[in-house]
C-alpha cells in the first residue's frame, strides 16, 4: 500500500475505501470552498459518491496509471493530491489537489507537491509534469509557482464550472529541470 512520509507532520497515504466516510466528511464540511474551483463538488452528494471515486482510484493505481493518496496533517485529513493518469508514451502527467480551507496557511499542499514531483520523476522515471490552475485561483496557482514550475500560457475556457467556463494557467516541469532546482 503506498504510503509517504513528507516531513513530521504531514503524510501521504492511497486513498482506500475505508477512508471514504472521512473524505467525504471533509469534502462535505469544505463544500463552499471547494466548490468555486472544483466541479465535481456538486455531485459529491454522499459517502457512496466518494467510495465509487476512490475504487476508481484505486482501479488506476493498479493499472500503473497514477494514484491519488490522502493527506494527513499531524493525524487529521487536509486534502488529496494525485496523478489525474499517466501517458506513458510519452512519459508525462498531471497533478490535481485539493485542501480543506482550515488547514491552508501551513505549506501542506506545497510539501505535498513537491514529494508527488519527486515520486513521479524519481519512481515512474517520468519526463514531464503540469499543474493546471484557473487563472484567478491565486492560492493554487502559488503552488506551482513556489516549486519552480514555468508558467507556459493560459488556455482560454478550459474548464466548465457550473455555471461559467475559466481559463487555466498551465505550469509545468522537466525532470531535467527538478533536478537542477531541487539539487
Amino acid at each position: 500500500m503506498f504510503y509517504y512520509p513528507v516531513n513530521d507532520n504531514i503524510r501521504l497515504k492511497l486513498l482506500t475505501v475505508q477512508d471514504a466516510v472521512e473524505v467525504f466528511a471533509l469534502t462535505d464540511t469544505s463544500r463552499h470552498h471547494l466548490r468555486q474551483w472544483l466541479p465535481w463538488v456538486d455531485e459529491t452528494k454522499t459517502a457512496d459518491d466518494t467510495r465509487s471515486f476512490i475504487q476508481t482510484t484505486l482501479n488506476q493505481f493498479a493499472e500503473n496509471n497514477g494514484f491519488h493518496a490522502g493527506i494527513w496533517y499531524k493525524g487529521q485529513l487536509a486534502g488529496c493530491v494525485g496523478l489525474h493518469g499517466i501517458h506513458w508514451t510519452n512519459r508525462h502527467t498531471s497533478i490535481g489537489y485539493w485542501l480543506a480551507e482550515r488547514f491552508q496557511g501551513h505549506g501542506i499542499m506545497t510539501q505535498s507537491v513537491r514529494a508527488v514531483v519527486d515520486i513521479a520523476f524519481r519512481d515512474y522515471k517520468l519526463n514531464r509534469i503540469e499543474i493546471r490552475a484557473a487563472v484567478d485561483n491565486l492560492k493554487s496557482r502559488a503552488i506551482p509557482e513556489r516549486l519552480g514550475f514555468q508558467n507556459e500560457g493560459c488556455i482560454r475556457q478550459a474548464e466548465w464550472i457550473y455555471d461559467h467556463f475559466v481559463d487555466h494557467i498551465v505550469y509545468g516541469m522537466l525532470a531535467q529541470d527538478w533536478i537542477n532546482h531541487e539539487g
